[in-house]
């Protein structure tokens, strides 16, 4: 038996990073993952490598629609794509490798395999028992399904399964037109699948602005992807290889159905916590399988804390680091926080979206009184350079105050060009400060800038 001073079930992004903390405060740190490889569903599984599935296939589509207009001649390259796959792979592996690197170097200790917890302040991995004053919960989410839909993931995939298929498909159906569904569907569109996707609620991303929504499904229009809204799927089948997707309308209650090659089934993230021991524990559960917390990420157990996907709030792996972060702290004995007032948002599509703080919607529901700056990328200069043109940066301010509430952007590197407005939300700054602060020309960011001089006497170049 080892005794710890932390241990923390689950290597995710949640997970290690919190695990780095705590040593970096002096504790004695364990992590028990069960994978071969760390980094949790994000770097194995999730978002890096569906990020150089992305970025792989955004310069395929460079070279087959804009090289040439560049004066770059040639034949246009065909996918080899078990040897994409294998770039995706190594991708993986180095980021993988690199968290066993800094759990090497920070002196943390990995416990492989599954853990459960029999009784406060003990750990069970395989057939050892470890002790440790403070247990963190950072088993991360898994993907959910629909009743009357069977998971092979062959023909029927979740985002696992979507990101190593043994072939690119002729034709894919989406089931859900979330973050997940639309990166996935737009890999595929730009490999030549025809894609469509099929969606509960009558809009995609649900809970975004208005605004952005009706721009961003236009622009995945263009770009080959079609939308069948307010829809209620029945089920799946599957014969001869093929998967038929049964659904009904919402508005008429008109039966339909499309037969694809693969169906993503790409209806969100439920809380893993399976095999913890948590209903024997008796630790608080929510609806929908989260682990209750108070402000300090305590569960009712004594010692027993939770962070990341299996608790309330966004399920993305930065608010996962950040309680990490902060739940170190407060094992430290110091203060740890978490602002979720201000945590970005990113749909890594080409053009990507990104949003902070609080819609237009939001703030009419509250009566909260606002202005508007908005400023689109056909006036940004770099932009048009590169054939990014389409979209707009739309930043909200309090119209008394001027603070800003919110930021929404459709455009090139909009999950980098968000930060800016994330810092300055963070120290209560007004879109004037960011109008009257230089920024260098010609840039993306610069459309930042004259959405927040929209918010004033007006965008220089609009």
């Amino acid at each position: 038996m080892a005794t710890f001073d932390v241990i923390i079930i689950g290597a995710g992004p949640g997970g290690y990073v919190s695990a780095i903390r705590c040593a970096q405060l002096g504790l004695k740190t364990a992590v028990v993952e069960g994978r071969d490889t760390l980094g949790g569903t994000c770097l194995n599984v999730g978002c890096i490598p569906s990020k150089a599935l992305l970025h792989a296939t955004h310069n395929l589509h460079e070279v087959h629609e804009n090289f040439e207009k560049m004066g770059l001649m040639g034949g246009h390259p065909t996918v080899d794509w078990p040897k994409m796959q294998a770039y995706k792979q190594d991708v993986v592996d180095g980021n993988t490798k690199g968290i066993e690197f800094l759990f090497k170097k920070n002196k943390i200790t990995w416990l492989k395999g599954w853990g459960s917890i029999p009784e406060p302040g003990k750990v069970k991995v395989g057939d050892e028992i470890h002790e440790a004053k403070s247990i963190v919960i950072a088993t991360g989410s898994e993907p959910a399904s629909l009743p009357g839909v069977e998971v092979d993931e062959k023909i029927v995939v979740t985002s696992t399964g979507a990101l190593n298929l043994d072939r690119i498909p002729e034709t894919m159906v989406v089931i859900g037109a979330g973050v997940i569904g639309l990166e996935l569907g737009s890999v595929y569109a730009r490999l030549g699948a025809k894609v469509t996707v099929v969606e509960y609620m009558d809009k995609i991303i649900p809970g975004a602005d208005g605004e952005i929504i009706k721009g961003f499904q236009r622009i995945l229009a263009r770009q080959g992807l079609e939308f069948v809204l307010g829809a209620a799927v029945q089920g799946v089948t599957v014969q001869d290889g093929k998967a038929t997707v049964t659904w009904k309308a919402n508005k008429d209650g008109k039966d339909s159905s499309l037969t694809a090659d693969t169906v993503l089934v790409a209806t969100g993230r439920k809380p893993f916590t399976e095999g913890l021991g948590l209903e024997a524990l008796g630790v608080e559960m929510l609806p929908r399988g989260m682990v209750k917390i108070d402000d300090h990420f305590r569960t009712n157990v004594p010692g027993l804390y939770a962070i990341g996907d299996c608790v309330p709030g966004a399920m993305l792996a930065h608010k996962a680091e950040d309680e990490g972060m902060a739940v170190a702290e407060i094992l430290a004995g110091k203060h740890g926080h978490v602002n979720y007032g201000v945590i970005p948002g990113v749909i890594y599509t080409t053009p990507e979206v990104a949003s902070v703080g609080q819609t237009e919607e939001m703030l009419k529901e509250a009566g909260r009184a606002y202005k508007v700056g908005k400023f689109p990328f056909m006036g940004n200069a770099r932009a048009k350079a590169v054939f990014q043109a389409e979209g707009f940066v739309k930043l909200l301010a309090d119209k008394e105050t001027d603070r800003i509430l919110g930021c929404h952007i459709i455009g090139p590197a909009a999950g980098d060009l968000i930060h800016e407005v994330c810092v300055a939300m963070e120290f209560g700054a007004s879109s004037q400060d960011l109008a009257l602060t230089c920024h260098a020309h010609p840039t993306w960011s610069e459309a930042v800038r004259e959405a927040a001089l929209a918010c004033g006497d007006g965008a220089i170049h609009a």
